[in-house]
């Protein structure tokens, strides 16, 4: 009887996701790079501390986290910060190669994204070093990781990426360096659905060869 009722939930879970995998569908929900990227992150995110619905996308809807929390077990995924938008647009993506090195991402985004874009008190380089005092950094281990190989390293990555891939807005969310999911192609109809749905496209992005 057992071996029944798990050959049934075995068939059930397979059509389940054909029913899932079949909504999606490319030039809706997803595109196809016309020349691959290899070598790339899995799942690589791309933003900017000046973008508006980077802000709501992370802050607001936790998009990124629901789609960390869905990804399966050992599936790599990366966030790079762009240059291209706003004033300090080169000094936030290095800084957030800081984040990246020193581990503290989590604890730099929502003070970053406050004072980028609420409280606008980011106006230089020092105002950048102050958020991440604010974080718990030091001052001194911000300006040592700052001029430090590793994070001119991340930030080449970061602009290496951003070029190879092509990119012309963000937020972004590329898998496998060969599809990027479409922001404007998922079901708006309530942000929970949204938000699911998302992390369903990437989940089924990553099975794709």
């Amino acid at each position: 009887m057992k071996k029944i009722w798990f050959a049934l939930m075995g068939i059930l879970m397979v059509l389940a996701f054909s029913v899932s995998a079949a909504q999606f569908t490319e030039g809706q929900q997803y595109v196809q790079l016309d020349k691959p990227v290899t070598g790339e992150p899995q799942v690589l995110e791309f933003f900017s501390f000046y973008c508006p619905h980077c802000y709501e996308f992370e802050q607001t809807y936790h998009i990124s986290a629901s789609v960390r929390q869905a990804l399966p077990a050992g599936t790599k995924m990366t966030k790079y910060h762009v240059d291209f938008l706003g004033p300090l647009g080169k000094e936030l993506t290095q800084a957030w190669a800081v984040a990246m090195a020193l581990g503290v991402e989590d604890k730099v985004s929502p003070l970053m994204f406050e004072a980028v874009q609420k409280t606008q008190t980011v106006q230089s380089p020092a105002d950048i070093r102050d958020v991440f005092i604010k974080a718990g950094v030091s001052g001194e281990e911000y300006d040592s990781a700052l001029n430090s190989f590793v994070v001119k390293s991340l930030v080449v990555q970061e602009e290496k990426a951003a070029a190879d891939l092509q990119l012309r807005g963000v937020p972004a969310i590329f898998v496998n360096g060969k599809y990027m999911v479409k922001n404007d192609g998922l079901d708006t109809s309530s942000m929970d659905i949204y938000v699911k749905q998302f992390a369903d496209v990437v989940k089924f992005l990553l099975t794709q060869q």
